[in-house]
């Protein structure tokens, strides 16, 4: 702990960039690496999953994600389900060279209600090309669609935002309380974010098969200089799995799975997540810098658009190949912006373990 002056104290924590995996006494051949991720009744390739924000994914990148071997979560609060043709708006957006006005103008695009039909319309379109299905709301929007949502059939619900708690409380609503939405429901929930050994238990309480790890803390986001709300990705994503040990002794058996979301920006970040205690990852700007993603070179997330607090912005980033070249490679530059797959399995067999769970023991150091 550390003394703040005389009346605060504060513990050290460390991001991804503060921290490095250690090799073993042992290396493996890279085809004796097993990358699948099972979670609920569902097996992926990779634990990788699409974060659900309108500049990565449409249905059409869901698809792709999902043919890949991956899991792509629709942004169900987005242009998607507020326009029956969102394209020109995506052009648009991406048209506007000034950071103000971008803002200004996602903020009146987006001031356009959400539509229940379109929810149901586009999880359809997932569904029907074969791959999981998986939607993302808000907590603050939650349980006016969710009836939508459900009805629509999708494999997986995500209830996502910048910080989650067990029971989200409104002024001028019913509080949402997790516990009791999630055990009426017959879809496996994923929900987040948290930061906390404490809030990440109180999640885990509520039934949800899976606990996002984050703050906002992504390369679209300005949380930290808004709010001043951030924690350390690799802190996080330890005490969150310490919460995760934890719980699977007080519930008598039941494993729920860590996914760290925020501060993932290259293929090392990945390894480091999984390493820190993560059982999978959400990723958002490596997938924005595809050539299929509906941003066009932009990634924003929804606190870019918020009506009256904007905390994220539109970031530019240079295209480096198609959806399949980033995730599965072949890679055609050095600084992990592509083959993410083939990268975690390189650092999984460099460091000599043949499966993730077991590469959640590597060690790791502090830079």
């Amino acid at each position: 702990m550390f003394e703040i002056g005389r009346s605060k104290r504060a513990q050290q924590a460390f991001a991804f960039d503060d921290i490095a995996i250690v090799p073993s006494r042992r290396t493996r051949g890279e085809e004796q690496v097993n990358l699948t991720w099972r979670i609920d009744a569902f097996t992926f390739d990779f634990p990788l999953i699409a974060a659900p924000m309108d500049s990565v994914m449409s249905p059409a990148t869901a698809i792709e994600m999902g043919r890949l071997g991956g899991l792509g979560v629709l942004n169900l609060e987005g242009l998607w389900t507020r326009y029956e043709n969102p394209e020109p708006l995506l052009e648009e957006i991406a048209a506007i060279e000034d950071p103000g006005a971008a803002t200004r103008r996602m903020q009146e695009i987006y001031a356009e209600p959400i539509k229940e039909e379109l929810i149901g319309q586009r999880v359809a379109e997932v569904r029907s090309a074969g791959v999981p299905a998986a939607g993302a709301l808000s907590p603050q929007n939650t349980q006016a669609y969710a009836g939508a949502v459900v009805a629509s059939g999708v494999d997986f619900f995500v209830i996502r935002g910048t910080t989650v708690s067990a029971e989200h409380v409104a002024g001028k609503a019913e509080p949402l309380n997790l516990k009791q939405f999630i055990y009426a429901l017959d879809v496996p929930v994923i929900v987040g974010g948290c930061a906390t050994y404490q809030a990440a238990l109180h999640l885990m309480r509520t039934g949800a098969a899976g606990v996002l790890v984050g703050f906002g803390g992504g390369a679209a986001h300005t949380t930290r200089d808004v709010l001043g709300v951030a924690v350390p990705m690799a802190s996080a994503v330890s005490d969150v799995a310490a919460a995760r040990r934890d719980y699977l002794d007080e519930s008598g058996g039941r494993y729920v799975h860590v996914i760290a979301d925020g501060s993932v920006g290259r293929s090392g970040d990945i390894a480091k997540a999984i390493a820190c205690g993560a059982d999978a990852v959400m990723v958002g700007s490596p997938l924005a810098k595809a050539s299929e993603a509906p941003g066009r070179g932009y990634h924003w997330g929804p606190e870019a658009w918020h009506a009256r607090l904007p905390r994220g912005e539109r970031v530019a980033f240079d295209v480096v190949g198609t959806l399949e070249q980033i995730l599965r490679g072949p890679s055609a530059v050095p600084d992990g912006t592509m083959n993410l797959v083939g990268a975690l399995r390189k650092a999984m067999a460099t460091t000599g373990y043949t499966e993730v769970k077991e590469f959640q023991r590597v060690e790791v150091i502090v830079g």
